[in-house]
């Protein structure tokens, strides 16, 4: 595997963790009718993405020839598979929690 598709498929379990831990902050702060909640959340996976980006460029630095493709691979997929995980766990810990 290439340390570009690494670099992928990180980012996308990434969103996934990133999804996971925003609902339960979410649910721990409040409501989700209330829009301080939702860019709470928001915040949480973009704190993630910044954050990981931080280790990736430790951990890609010599494999990846230019270093703004650590930054730029994969930030849709992150987002998109944060947003789908975000709402299924808020959904989850609403219901059984």
């Amino acid at each position: 595997m290439t340390p570009i598709v690494q670099l992928y498929w990180i980012r996308v379990v990434l969103g996934i963790i990133a999804g996971a831990l925003s609902a339960v902050v979410a649910f721990l702060i409040g409501n989700m009718t209330n829009i301080d909640t939702l860019v709470n959340s928001f915040t949480i996976a973009l704190i993630v993405y910044i954050a990981s980006y931080y280790v990736l460029k430790a951990v890609f630095q010599n494999k990846i020839e230019k270093q703004s493709k650590i930054l730029s691979t994969a930030v849709l997929m992150y987002f998109f598979a944060w947003l789908p995980f975000f709402i299924l766990f808020y959904t989850m810990i609403k219901i059984y929690g």
